[in-house]
């Protein structure tokens, strides 16, 4: 294997051999490629003018076949999502057993926190005794015994992918658009799907703020899944403000118990929801179209359908067995409460999402180090919407923290954050965007 030859390719701004990206995705998986051609590799694609869709193709593929590739014996289609990450959105834990009720298998690997944005494992282990580890055997037999599974990837999933990810983390190459489709497909793949719904968030909460940024990045992912041969599609959806009323761990569990029993019904949370999975159940050919996919979401939901098998699976995965009814009881509770309050009269014009989630991440509730523990409890929950009008004293949100500094510190971010006004903020849909 010539890495030195690949780099020299990258540098001169050419697009490299296919034959070359495929031996250097197995060179980082077995450790013929050194940390320091790993970085010198991924500075060259963020620094030139990347690989070009064919070299994305080729190094998803490459950095799927790197590992094992899972395959299901299910009655039915393996399907699942993938958001691009942003605050307080817990989708996952009420689409994958929504999905399952209709039909679908859903072993979705998921990831963890990263920068301001929440991760999925993360809120699952807000619950008691939550298992993420699972082997293949035991992600096969929670497909059987209730059609979803939310769990990690193992060793064994793309590890060229997890080699290159942990070199990009610490040479500020994370956000390169080649890089980051390779690295969010290449897992997908690997995981044995028959169809792939992307969420790619766009605004301020999100990592990217423009629409234009959003629609480029989604377009590319959604090309190099279908050549890469996994039928995907995409929804650009809007991250302006947090898409459920919480962000951190225990309290974005909350919220999606109170979605799934009924206690709040059609929350942008629930419509997000009902959206990607109506797509994916188009594709996936259990709805003869995306609004009758939504439709049969809804219904999932709001029959108790999927919360049955949410419970199923926490209980499957050693949760309470009784999470489904007690599940407020289950959830660690910060020791500091404190409601944040309008100063000033006003409609709610404006949130810096972003700025909400890294003040939960100061609270403990996300990571400044790969290696550092998190405190599931803290959080912010009750966030008033924008376009609420406020009078001085009302609630803007609710701050869960370990102590009074920690929540006096949080305070002060939270009210850097909101923007009060006479009028209301721009009008902007939900579903911003659909690419097929």
């Amino acid at each position: 294997m010539n890495v030195r030859a690949l780099l020299a390719t990258l540098r001169r701004g050419e697009v490299p051999d296919p034959a070359a990206l495929a031996e250097f995705a197995g060179g980082l998986a077995d450790g013929r490629v050194t940390d320091a051609q790993a970085g010198a590799f991924a500075m060259a694609v963020c620094t030139g003018p990347g690989l070009g869709e064919g070299g994305r193709v080729t190094l998803t593929r490459a950095m799927a076949d790197s590992g094992t590739r899972l395959n299901w014996d299910v009655q039915g289609p393996v399907i699942d999502k993938h958001s691009t990450g942003g605050v307080g959105d817990p989708v996952s834990l009420i689409l994958a057993p929504a999905l399952a009720a209709c039909g679908g298998h859903v072993p979705m690997i998921s990831g963890r926190g990263l920068g301001h944005t929440g991760g999925t494992l993360d809120k699952l282990e807000a619950i008691p005794g939550f298992r993420i580890d699972l082997s293949r055997d035991e992600i096969a037999a929670r497909l059987a015994d209730c059609g979803a599974a939310i769990v990690a990837a193992t060793g064994q999933i793309a590890p060229a992918d997890k080699r290159l990810y942990a070199v990009r983390d610490v040479t500020s190459t994370v956000d390169q658009i080649d890089l980051i489709t390779a690295s969010i497909l290449s897992k997908k793949l690997a995981a044995g799907l028959d169809a792939l719904i992307l969420d790619v968030k766009c605004g301020s909460g999100a990592f990217m703020r423009s629409r234009a940024e959003a629609r480029a990045l989604a377009q590319v992912l959604t090309a190099t899944g279908c050549g890469a041969g996994l039928p995907t599609a995409a929804l650009v959806t809007d991250m302006d403000q947090p898409l459920a009323p919480a962000i951190g761990n225990a309290v974005e569990v909350a919220a999606v118990m109170r979605v799934l029993d009924g206690t709040h019904r059609d929350s942008r949370l629930q419509r997000v929801t009902a959206a990607l999975g109506g797509a994916l159940l188009h594709m996936a050919g259990l709805a003869p179209d995306a609004d009758d996919g939504a439709a049969r979401i809804d219904a999932a939901i709001e029959d108790g359908r999927a919360l049955g098998i949410f419970a199923a699976m926490v209980a499957g995965q050693g949760g309470p067995r009784d999470f489904d009814t007690r599940w407020a009881e289950y959830l660690g509770t910060a020791p500091v409460r404190r409601d944040v309050s309008a100063r000033d009269g006003g409609m709610l014009s404006a949130i810096d999402g972003t700025a909400l989630g890294q003040a939960v991440v100061a609270l403990g509730g996300g990571r400044l180090r790969e290696d550092a523990a998190i405190d599931h409890s803290v959080g912010l929950d009750a966030i008033v919407p924008l376009g609420a009008r406020l009078a001085p004293g009302d609630p803007i949100c609710r701050i869960h923290a370990a102590d009074d500094t920690a929540a006096e510190r949080a305070e002060a971010a939270i009210r850097a954050a909101v923007t009060l006004s006479d009028g209301p903020p721009p009008d902007a849909p939900l579903i911003l965007e659909r690419l097929t």
